[in-house]
Formats: structure tokens, sequence, C-alpha cells
């Protein structure tokens, strides 16, 4: 049997009110420079579901470091510049985040300056007592929204493997499953993402205030990232199954409740529950020990280096914008007129679509429907922004052949075409093929990925700022038949689409 030895708790060291006073300076200056970002962390704080977790990370951080007080205090504060490259890595992802309309790398950044001033400010001492509270500032991201709709398919999957099981007949396509009671979506809000990034805040939490031991920690975190993806399967399927003897709508109302307000909490609990034999760190015992981060004795550092070092911090993050404001107007052109082409054997018709693009913030949409000589009907979707920025991209959640809260729901890609994306998509009984490309700056393709990087070139090097996206859709005339060869003899009648796309954007005369 051991006994635990008490860290003797050393006096205040003098100096902390001056690099406080620096580190607020800078923490105040930089959060006014990037007040526009902070404020949208702050509203997706409040208003989106999935992120209302993070309106706790703010006094769950004061807490943490107020519990820390007592080992810091015997710290002395000194100026450290090698931590200004930390500053420099978040004006990099800021500035890669607002070149691209990546709002997780504006918000990462953001965060990474504050972490920066502090550990610039501070010195590396402190930063090591105040590890785990820095670390869990980024927290304060609201990320976990990419993850939705591999998570829509996995939980799919998970759904039929255990209606197999008990025995239903099921047939899956994409993200519907389909029942003797009925056909079932797996929408976004059922993804299981919500419950996720939720998880992984607690756990995180859970996992320094409860554990000592660096395997029992990440056994808790790996269990506690497996359990919310699994408990959701189940989720979903005891669903169907519900419905097999109630009815779909009911069935999906009782689930709401459930999940919302017992299932949720019951799989924390149980967690909890589970672990608790596991945990290690006893009550009240010291978060870490002075000594062995700091020299005892070590003087304050001078409140002069301080504020040069804090005046370096908000310098280097205010290089950021200022060379977007330089740059990024270049190649800026005016503004084209809606326009639709002469398609050679293509005829316009008349007649609305049931099916057209959800690409939110877009300057101009054409949309068009061609016939041909076979009776082969297409429709022909012309999208240009003139400029993309946070919430009017070109490439993006929710943007695209189909509106995540739309009718048209994703169902599978299928094979792409050179310079292209072809994926199908279905409402109800309909079933539709499309075929997107992107043009931005001079790149032609079909890969977001490459839109992201061209439109990150675009905006920091200067060059033509237009994004177009060219789809063409053809509904499937019956079950089991493709519609492709309409799309690709329409698409090889449009000739080269880049020159399209530019002549869309009012690039070419």
């Amino acid at each position: 049997m051991t006994a635990a030895v008490p860290i003797v708790r050393a006096p205040a060291v003098e100096g902390w009110r001056a690099h406080l006073l620096v580190l607020g300076a800078a923490a105040a200056a930089i959060l006014m420079l990037f007040a526009r970002d902070a404020a949208d962390v702050a509203a997706i704080w409040w208003t989106s579901s999935t992120f209302t977790h993070c309106l706790f990370i703010p006094p769950i951080l004061a807490w943490l470091v107020w519990h820390l007080l007592p080992e810091l205090q015997a710290l002395a504060p000194r100026a450290w510049p090698a931590a200004l490259t930390l500053v420099v890595a978040g004006a990099a992802s800021w500035l890669l985040g607002e070149a691209g309309s990546v709002a997780l790398f504006r918000h990462v950044g953001l965060v990474l300056m504050l972490q920066g001033a502090v550990a610039a400010c501070l010195g590396k001492a402190v930063v090591r007592g105040l590890a785990f509270p820095l670390f869990y500032a980024f927290f304060l991201v609201p990320f976990g929204e990419e993850l939705v709709p591999p998570m829509q398919i996995l939980t799919a999957k998970m759904s039929m493997a255990l209606l197999a099981l008990a025995g239903v007949p099921a047939h899956i396509e994409g993200i519907f499953i389909s029942t003797p009671a009925g056909l079932f979506r797996v929408a976004e809000a059922c993804s299981g993402v919500k419950f996720l990034v939720a998880m992984a805040a607690l756990s995180a939490l859970v996992a320094n205030l409860c554990f000592r031991s660096w395997p029992r920690r990440l056994s808790f975190l790996a269990a506690a990232a497996v359990i919310p993806v699994l408990a959701n399967g189940v989720r979903a399927w005891g669903t169907i199954m519900l419905a097999q003897d109630v009815g779909t709508e009911r069935a999906a109302g009782i689930d709401h409740i459930i999940y919302g307000w017992i299932f949720f909490a019951l799989v924390i609990a149980l967690l909890l529950a589970g672990a608790w034999r596991f945990f290690d760190r006893a009550p009240g015992e010291p978060w870490f020990d002075p000594a062995e981060l700091q020299r005892p004795g070590t003087p304050a550092g001078q409140p002069a280096r301080a504020i040069r070092v804090g005046a370096a911090a908000v310098a280097i993050a205010a290089c950021a914008p200022l060379w977007l404001g330089l740059v990024a107007g270049a190649g800026s052109a005016p503004s084209a007129a809606a326009y639709l082409p002469e398609v050679p054997g293509w005829g316009r018709v008349a007649g609305p679509s049931d099916w057209q693009p959800h690409y939110t913030g877009a300057d101009r949409v054409s949309l068009g429907r061609y016939r041909d000589g076979a009776g082969r009907t297409v429709d022909l979707a012309l999208v240009v922004f003139d400029r993309q920025a946070e919430g009017r991209e070109l490439v993006g959640y929710g943007q695209g052949a189909a509106d995540a809260d739309g009718a048209w729901s994703w169902t599978a890609d299928t094979a792409a075409p050179p310079s292209g994306k072809a994926e199908r998509i279905s409402s109800h009984e309909k079933v539709r093929d499309v075929v997107t490309f992107y043009r931005v700056g001079r790149l032609t393709t079909g890969s977001a990925s490459r839109v992201k990087l061209e439109t990150i070139r675009t905006r920091l090097l200067g060059g033509p700022q237009r994004a177009v996206a060219i789809l063409v859709s053809c509904e499937a005339p019956a079950a089991g038949i493709s519609p492709r060869s309409a799309i690709d003899a329409f698409v090889a009648a449009l000739g080269p689409v880049d020159t399209l796309a530019d002549r869309a954007a009012g690039l070419q005369d």
C-alpha cells in the first residue's frame, strides 16, 4: 500500500500582474481583429443544436484554470518568443480558411492564435501547467458536420445488419431503407453526429479529471468514440422495428422523444458507470508539481519583454487579413448576364422540371430543359458565383445536386466523366443521374478538394475569382434503366465545358 505525498505549495511568484495585463491586451486585440469569426462561432453555439454543448466550454475552461491556480501561482511567468510560431500557424490556418471559405480552418486558426498568445506571454513552464485547458480550448471550435454523410451511411448499414438479424425483410439504397412498414431515410439529424461531438467533449474532460494512467485514458476515449456510433445504429434500428407495429409517423415521434431526452442520457450514464471503478485520480490530488516544470526561485520575466512579445503576436495575427486585403481583389471582373447555350442537335423546351440544384448564395443560376430528336430530355443548370465567400461557395455542406433538406437525396456515386463527377439522386419513386463539372480559376474538375485548393490559390495569389458549376441531369425513364446515355450525348454536344463555364461567368464573349 502506498501513501500519497502532498506537494508543498510555494508562495505566489510576483510578476503575474504585468504578464496577465499584456496577455489580456494581446488577446483582446486578436479578438477585435477577428471579431467576425468570434461572432460566427458564438452564433453557431447559440443557434445550432449540434453545438449547444459548446456554450459550456468557456465556463469549464475557467473552472479548470481556477483549480490549477495554486500550482500556477508558484511558477514564474516569462515571455517565450518561440511560442510565436503557434501564432504563425494560427494565422496561416485562418488565411487558408478565409481564402478557401472553410469556416473550420478559420475558427481553428483563431483558437491557435489565442493559444499562441498565452504561450508567448506567459512562458513555457506556465504553458506546461496549462496543457489540458489549452488543449480543451479546441472544443470551442464547432466541428463535426463534415461527418454527417459518412455517419448517415454507416447508420443505415448498421440498421440493415440488425434488421437482417431480426428477420425483417429490407432493402437499402444509399441512405434509404425500405421495409414492409414503409420507406425510411436516415436524415442528417439521425446521423448521430450531435451525440458524437458532445460525447467527445465530455469524454476528454472525464479522461483528464478522473484518470492519471494514459492507457486508461486512451481506453476510455476509445470507448466514448465507439459507443455513441453503435448506440445510434441501435436507435435507428429500434425506430424501424417500432414502425413495423405502430406505423412510421408514430415511431418517428416516439424516437425523437426517446433519443433526445432519455437515450442520450442513458448511454452517458452507462459509460460513466462502467468506467467508475477504473478512475485512478484521487479527489484533491495536485494537478502537477511546479518544481518539475520550473526550477524553484526562478524570477519572473521583464514586463518590457512581455510587451514586445505580445505586440509581435498581434502583428503576426494582423498579417493574415492584411494579405488578403492586398491580394485577393485581383482578378475581379464585371458581373455577367444569365446565359444558356444553344446546343447542336438539342432544342430548348418549355416546362418546369421537378429538380433543380441547391447552391446557397449563387449570383446567377440559369436553368434550361433540352430535348433531342429521339425524345430524350435533359436539364442543364449553370451556377455562377462572382466571388466565393463563407456561406456562398461552390462546394460545401448542402451545396450541389441535392438539397440536404429538400425532396431529392444522394443515393450513390456513379462512373465519373473526364474532369467531372457523377451521382445518382432519388426522390420517393423517382431516380435521376447528375453529372457535375466545376470551374474555378483555370481549373475544370469534379473534385471538391481540388476546387478548394484552386479557390485558395486564386484568393491568395490573384486570378479569376469567378466559380462555376455545370450540372446536367436526366430522370431515369423506368426502374433499372440508366439515363446516363442521354447525359453523355448532351455533354458531348455542349462542347468544351471550360469554355461554356467561362462564357457563363462573363470571362469570354
